[in-house]
């Protein structure tokens, strides 16, 4: 079950960055998940609760955005959401699209924070997060 990897190194980079911001409170992690991800959401969201305990980010919740799944379409020339992950086709003209351009998407969006000293409630961006994420997750 590699979403207990996944959600152990979620727990390292909310504890990293706690740890940068003085021992700040995180609120709350929020994730990017696409289909093509090769996550399961229930699994990681179930797995994430067992990595937090017995540690100080026992209260942190894991907010999952799921991505869907949009693919180009080459001959509506277009851009199509695809209902089914089984069949990569579009949902117009049922041609086969193999052009994939989102929901692959495995990604930290933002760190719910409440700053230690002030009490203040700020959002640690993908940006702040970035070089610890790429430090934990493989870049597609």
């Amino acid at each position: 079950m590699h979403e207990l990897s996944i959600a152990l190194s979620l727990i390292d980079v909310a504890t990293e960055e706690s740890d940068r911001r003085g021992g700040a409170a995180v609120l709350a992690v929020h994730l990017r998940l696409g289909p093509l991800a090769g996550v399961v959401r229930e699994a990681l969201l179930s797995a994430f609760q067992l990595a937090r305990e017995d540690t100080h980010l026992a209260e942190t919740e894991l907010v999952i955005e799921d991505v869907p799944l949009l693919a180009f379409c080459p001959i509506c020339q277009q851009e199509r959401t695809i209902a089914s992950v089984q069949e990569l086709c579009c949902p117009v003209c049922d041609t086969p699209c193999g052009d994939v351009l989102q929901g692959r998407e495995l990604e930290i969006l933002a760190l719910e924070i409440v700053e230690a000293e002030t009490d203040d409630r700020t959002v640690a961006s993908n940006q702040d997060c970035q070089k610890l994420q790429s430090d934990i997750f493989l870049e597609p």
